[in-house]
């Protein structure tokens, strides 16, 4: 399992710098606060499951009550390689408002012990044992409990509230619900991003046995151990727990980018579907984490004002009138904000781009249009309205398939999540190919609006199979003027390539079958 750390040091390093980062930038704030002696700040060492050491601190109101009454308890487990300072400048946000507020390293990171789990059972125990700890050692009351986190944080908190009953509240950022459909959508392995993880998870911490492993054959491509590393992954998912989270009446608040290039956004929205307590969901411009990390380093954040509302509404009462907003947020790419009564009710309707033409696309080359790269293209969007971007003319027509719409003459505002349905013959058994969706301008430059892969095995050549592809989610605004372009190619840097050698593949309508891009759109 060496060679996934040979080759991303330089990506860990950048994890490991903006650690570094946000250590420097919250160390300040906490002697800052200190001084007032509004909060205090303890390190600890906690005993999680089994007696494994997690390294830890806690803030809290520097005044405890006479009374002997308790404050309410938020519990942030830190994110995937971020050590445990992470969440200092929003404890402290939290202590000074009347929280007890305890961070704490996950196993297998830093200076907690044991091995990383990826948020298994191990992890999910370990976050009932810090709240069994902080009710033992701190103000904290038991009837007023919730967890937050940002990515694997949000991940394990979700997992736990499935869990343990005493959590009441969940804010989970930039986060998974389903870990299968995050890193192995359309039955594609997202090699880069996961390539990501495996790099700083080495870098930082130390990988179980279990974990080297799966990642193994997840970056190998090993399609014998392919059912293994679901079931792997499943365990992982709070949507395999959904049902334990109903019942256990959590609310929960998740917050997303639509670039995130770690848990894409279709996931958190299949999962927000069937919660059926008190749930909130909100996306917006930016790659994974980008939205939040502001609030992180102690800036004013519209992610952690929203996530403190919450918390303040389902563990304090306040009357803060979250509960009355409409629960689904977006910030559309390009600048606005816009909220709906329901992820449905942000779409009003659909229209369709027809792939009337047959395509033939040769494989093992990157024609250009792809996804970008992880960690970064989302954040460029995010920050100077730049996503990944390709001159559809030029595109080649041997490695690339291109359908247009009209020009429209009128602004389309596409909300919700488009769906490619189309007809694949392969003349080989296995294959892969990336749907991309373009914004196209007068000059023939498009911006990527959405995109997904797709991989088939064990088919048989030449016959042809049908494809219904939901591409990852988005709101985003077509200026008039524009057109729309599908582009289909079969090598994307983000993903897994199972082309064989001499692949070809083609894509039509065959026995009248419509073959088409169905678009969401508001009007």
């Amino acid at each position: 399992m060496g060679h996934p750390h040979r080759h991303l040091r330089t990506s860990a390093a950048f994890v490991a710098s903006a650690a570094v980062v946000a250590g420097t930038v919250v160390g300040p704030a906490t002697t800052a606060h200190a001084a007032s002696g509004s909060t205090t700040v303890r390190f600890v060492d906690i005993p999680g499951d089994g007696g494994t050491k997690l390294a830890a601190n806690v803030v809290a109101p520097a005044d405890v009550p006479a009374d002997g009454s308790r404050y309410p308890l938020v519990v942030l487990p830190t994110s995937w390689s971020m050590p445990q300072i992470e969440y200092l400048a929003q404890a402290k946000k939290l202590a000074a408002s009347g929280y007890v507020v305890l961070g704490y390293n996950s196993r297998g990171f830093w200076q907690s012990g044991g091995e990383i789990e990826v948020a298994g059972p191990p992890d999910i125990a370990d976050a009932s044992r810090v709240i069994d700890w902080a009710l033992a050692n701190t103000p904290a009351d038991p009837e007023r409990v919730g967890m937050a986190g940002v990515s694997y944080g949000a991940g394990i908190s979700l997992l736990a509230s499935a869990f343990d009953d005493r959590i009441k509240a969940v804010v989970a950022m930039s986060g998974w619900a389903d870990l299968v459909d995050s890193i192995y959508s359309g039955r594609t392995q997202h090699t880069q991003a996961a390539a990501f993880l495996t790099g700083a998870g080495y870098l930082t911490g130390r990988p179980g046995d279990e974990f080297e492993e799966i990642i193994t054959g997840f970056l190998g491509s090993d399609l014998e151990k392919e059912q293994n590393m679901i079931d792997w992954g499943k365990k992982r998912s709070a949507s395999v727990h959904v049902d334990r989270i109903n019942a256990n009446g959590a609310a929960i608040m998740l917050g997303n980018a639509w670039g995130d290039s770690i848990f894409p956004p279709n996931q958190y929205v299949d999962f927000y579907e069937k919660l059926t307590g008190p749930k909130r969901l909100e996306f917006r411009a930016g790659d994974h984490a980008t939205p939040e990390i502001g609030g992180l380093l102690g800036l004013p954040n519209d992610v952690w004002n929203n996530a403190e509302r919450w918390l303040d509404h389902h563990l304090k009462g306040e009357d803060n009138g979250i509960d009355e907003e409409d629960p689904v947020v977006f910030g559309v790419r390009g600048g606005g904000e816009e909220s709906h009564a329901s992820w449905k009710d942000a779409t009003s309707g659909t229209e369709r781009i027809a792939l009337n033409d047959t395509e033939r696309v040769l494989t093992g080359v990157d024609s250009g249009a792809n996804g970008g790269i992880v960690m970064l293209s989302g954040l460029l969007d995010q920050l100077v309205e730049l996503p990944p971007t390709v001159s559809v003319p030029l595109l080649p027509d041997w490695y690339s398939a291109v359908w247009t719409s009209e020009r429209y003459t009128e602004k389309r505002r596409i909300r919700g999540t488009v769906k490619l349905r189309t007809t694949v013959t392969s003349n080989r058994s296995s294959g892969t190919f990336v749907a991309h969706l373009y914004d196209v301008n007068a000059l023939g430059v498009g911006r990527l609006v959405t995109h997904a892969p797709f991989s088939f095995h064990d088919r048989t050549p030449g016959e042809a199979f049908d494809v219904d592809l939901e591409l990852f989610s988005t709101a985003y605004d077509v200026p008039a003027g524009h057109r729309l372009a599908l582009v289909i190619d079969t090598v994307d840097p983000l993903y897994a390539e199972h082309n064989p050698f001499g692949a070809k593949l083609t894509f039509s309508s065959p026995g009248g079958k419509s073959s088409h891009v169905e678009i969401p759109v508001r009007d």
